[in-house]
């Protein structure tokens, strides 16, 4: 449902959008925009039905939760072909990327709910520990707005919707525009597995309904998405001093060290490069290649590439999801072209209706070319040859963007070596974009690509209020500082500056 346009009003005034195949362009449905008012309507249907669902233990909401995988697993072949109908993507693809880690991410939230979200006692430091007790209370927020996108719409739908669920929020979905019934096909899955109905609801439309969700009477925005739009919904909750987390573009690099094992290295540009078309954030979009290696690395990413089959719904290259990303990525290439670069394998469009573009190979660029600087977001292998491994570490991060990076080499201490000077959220070896399915890993990006983070230990805190209360041991009648003032007022305080912070051992137990 990739070829999206706008249709005329029906006869109530709504506004609709025609929605085609990308595979051939056959009409595949309408989609009805849902107005503001039935935005505030669902909003309001999920503030009211919050506190019910936050009043019960985070372990029955876990084993409500849980539920989902049995779902899941039923209905997998509905998933897969609902996900294929509306991004043409291979069916392993859809598997691999929507089903086989939204079974993970379920499974795992739930597992580690009970204990990240139970009340917390946290130990006092010094003067202050005979005299008070800390405790953190997990609140949450209330009404949770998610906008997602539509490069993995089902699995970017669940993954953050189920940890807001898990925390004890409501959730009002918004998934694109471009994949709606992948994103409400998560929400239907949640219900069938015992969430109630106002717990978690979605809505239709494009970025006037995202704007309706954002300025309502939400608690949080999470959303996944391009750099403008997160921009959008930052300066919007701003006003209303509302939390957001966003996790925008990418333009990650690979980093071919002197010493990788070329063969991996070729067959991984080729797959991280151009699995799912191209159309992830944590795609790799730049090579820095060693200048040693470059020449054997080349020859073996050219006939990888040049073996994929693309231009069919059984190829292994599907095509682009939106037609919008077709001049995205015709236009890089040739921007290109006209700078130098060379062609090896690809370039173009393939012929016919669909929205396919033929898995490429370009070599001599340099940063002066929109492919090495702008999110591409097509099937592009983009090489460039550097001296060394410094160089290459600079190029990586002279980058607006900072989401991933990925470093190959058969040495895993230079790996952590070189990653530690990446300016990114995240560093691979050896592989690259499967941090995302890796919930125990802090995941959001740098610079232009996002602020906070989806996953890792503390990603369901995040859509809580940690409150402390801060208990009073036994019962004092008076605190040493209350009023009235007095001259042993000032003794006590300064002798706990002179002889608790100045005396060394007494700071050492004070610390």
């Amino acid at each position: 449902m990739a070829i999206v346009q706008p249709q005329p009003a029906t006869e109530d005034g709504r506004r609709r959008i025609r929605l085609d195949s990308p595979v051939d362009r056959h009409h595949v449905g309408d989609l009805e925009i849902s107005t503001k008012a039935e935005v505030d309507a669902a909003i309001k249907r999920a503030r009211g039905a919050q506190a019910e669902w936050a009043a019960r233990p985070v372990a029955e909401r876990a084993r409500i939760l849980r539920n989902a995988v049995d779902v899941l697993v039923r209905r997998r072949d509905e998933i897969v072909e609902q996900v294929r109908a509306e991004t043409g993507k291979p069916r392993a693809e859809a598997l691999t990327i929507e089903v086989v880690p939204a079974c993970d991410f379920v499974n795992f939230w739930c597992k580690r709910a009970p204990k990240d979200l139970r009340d917390e006692k946290r130990r006092l430091h010094g003067y202050l520990l005979p005299m008070k007790k800390l405790r953190i209370k997990y609140q949450p927020l209330g009404v949770v707005g998610v906008i997602t996108p539509w490069n993995a719409p089902f699995v970017l739908s669940l993954n953050p919707v189920v940890q807001a669920l898990l925390a004890g929020n409501s959730v009002v979905l918004k998934p694109s525009e471009v994949t709606p019934r992948s994103g409400e096909l998560a929400v239907d899955v949640l219900r069938e597995a015992g969430v109630p109905a106002d717990v978690v609801q979605c809505v239709h439309g494009d970025g006037e309904t995202g704007a309706a969700l954002v300025e309502g009477d939400v608690d949080k925005i999470s959303f996944t998405g391009s750099v403008g739009t997160g921009r959008s919904i930052a300066s919007a909750c701003a006003k209303s001093l509302k939390p957001y987390t966003l996790e925008l573009g990418g333009k990650d690099a690979m980093i071919v060290c002197d010493d990788a094992d070329l063969e991996r290295a070729a067959s991984g540009a080729a797959y991280l490069s151009m699995f799912n078309s191209g159309q992830v954030c944590l795609s790799v979009e730049r090579i820095y290649v060693v200048e040693s290696v470059a020449d054997e690395f080349i020859r073996l990413l050219k006939d990888k590439v040049a073996a994929l089959r693309c231009g069919s719904v059984d190829g292994d290259v599907g095509p682009l999801f939106f037609d919008k990303q077709m001049d995205v990525v015709s236009g890089h290439v040739e921007d290109a072209r006209s700078k130098g670069a060379e062609v090896l394998v690809g370039g173009s469009r393939v012929d016919g209706d669909g929205l396919y573009f033929q898995p490429t190979v370009v070599v001599n660029a340099t940063h002066d070319m929109e492919l090495m600087t702008e999110e591409t977001f097509g099937p592009i292998a983009t090489v460039m040859r550097v001296r060394d491994e410094d160089e290459a570490i600079r190029l990586a991060n002279d980058c607006q963007y900072g989401l991933g990076g990925s470093v190959f080499t058969r040495d895993a201490a230079k790996a952590e070596r070189i990653g530690a000077q990446l300016t990114t959220g995240s560093v691979v070896h050896n592989d690259a974009a499967v941090i995302y399915g890796v919930p125990e890993a802090p995941f959001g990006g740098r610079k232009n690509s996002g602020v906070g983070q989806v996953n890792g230990l503390d990603s369901l805190r995040g859509f809580t209020h940690p409150q402390p209360i801060l208990l009073t041991r036994g019962s004092p009648k008076a605190e040493s500082v209350w009023f009235p003032y007095t001259d042993k007022t000032i003794r006590n305080l300064d002798g706990l500056v002179q002889y608790g912070f100045g005396n060394k051992f007494l700071r050492k137990l004070l610390s």
